[in-house]
């Protein structure tokens, strides 16, 4: 009778083992190793191994697949916008070092005056100009001081010849005043010897 005690309970926990194994679904959501750990928690023990259903390997088979695949597509994105992100930082650099160019070109420029095409620095042309006005200045001066005293030379020769010109004039009527004289004198004595 203990015979077929054990039997029968045998029986019963072989057939609810395979009744059990056979209402349990294998999970197919959630990450890789869920899966696995799932796997290894309800498979059933045998001796130091584990049993396996084959359709459960098959799943789990394809779903890592699935997931290399996902993860091999995803470095491959990833792999291309970086390759894209490279090129067009490159472009960037590009633009910003020719832009840094064009900066410190007008840079330079705003720095600069150019004149007659020859490029100077603000304060060197500021100086040349401020020198520039100083002499021009101290030419004006110059010039101012020599033609007053040109002009007082002139004004004071003006007054000399007016004033020699004066003297002139009354040396000469003097001198007719005298010359007149001398010819009455002359019509005088030429009118006496003619009536002697």
């Amino acid at each position: 009778m203990s015979k077929i005690a054990i039997t029968v309970v045998t029986i019963l926990f072989i057939t609810t083992n395979i009744f059990s194994q056979s209402t349990q679904k294998f999970i197919d959501t959630g990450s890789v190793k869920n899966q696995f750990d799932y796997v290894i928690d309800e498979s059933n023990n045998y001796q130091d191994y584990k049993v396996v259903k084959a359709n459960w390997l098959l799943k789990l088979k394809l779903n890592v697949t699935d997931s290399l695949l996902a993860s091999k597509k995803k470095l491959l994105d990833n792999s291309n916008i970086m390759n894209s992100q490279k090129i067009l930082i490159d472009s960037l650099n590009i633009k910003l070092a020719s832009t840094d160019t064009v900066i410190a070109d007008l840079v330079a420029e705003k720095e600069s005056i150019s004149l007659f095409g020859i490029q100077f620095e603000k304060t060197t042309f500021k100086t040349l100009f401020f020198l520039i006005v100083v002499v021009l200045i101290g030419a004006l001066l110059f010039f101012i001081t020599k033609f007053k005293r040109s002009n007082s030379i002139t004004t004071q020769s003006k007054l000399a010849l007016k004033q020699a010109e004066d003297e002139f004039e009354v040396y000469r009527e003097k001198a007719l005043q005298r010359e007149q004289k001398a010819m009455r004198r002359l019509q005088d004595e030429l009118n006496k010897q003619k009536k002697e």
